[in-house]
């Protein structure tokens, strides 16, 4: 499957409603594929939210262009993502920012996240589990919050 068609077909989508020309090459750019589900591959590309592991989902892109877009990155920004899931907006923040925290409550998606993360190149990105805090005070202070799941 020519995975590479279908994600420049989908910026083409999201070009209608996104203006910000580094978020979409961004998007351009990140596997959408690699985060989901061996099951779900041929719908990677499609605008609609898909399932993942423990009942969670992997956002619709058009969300996450726009929450990303919103959050105006520079380079230098250093980005909190609360809602890891599968990895993919990290991604996608990872490409704009200068570095990503991103915490994730459930420990089975925090652990396939850092390793699908790391292997794919993504090393700007740090994933913590979840604890009791809202947040990563540790690592504080962010440049942009985003909040991936709620």
């Amino acid at each position: 499957m020519d995975f590479r068609v279908q994600r420049l077909r989908l910026v083409g989508h999201l070009r209608r409603d996104i203006a910000n020309e580094s978020v979409l090459d961004v998007m351009s750019r990140v596997a959408r594929h690699e985060f989901v589900p061996p099951a779900s591959r041929h719908l990677a590309y499609e605008d609609i939210a898909l399932p993942i592991e423990e009942g969670q989902t992997i956002s619709q892109p058009m969300i996450v262009a726009m929450m990303v877009e919103a959050l105006q990155l520079k380079p230098t920004d250093r980005v909190l993502e609360v809602g890891t899931g599968s990895g993919y907006q990290a991604a996608v923040l990872s490409l704009l920012a200068r570095a990503v925290v991103t915490t994730e409550r459930l420990e089975s998606l925090a652990v396939g996240a850092r390793s699908r993360l790391a292997s794919l190149g993504y090393h700007n990105v740090k994933v913590s589990l979840a604890g009791d805090v809202l947040g990563c005070p540790d690592k504080a202070p962010f440049d942009a919050i985003v909040v991936a799941a709620g």
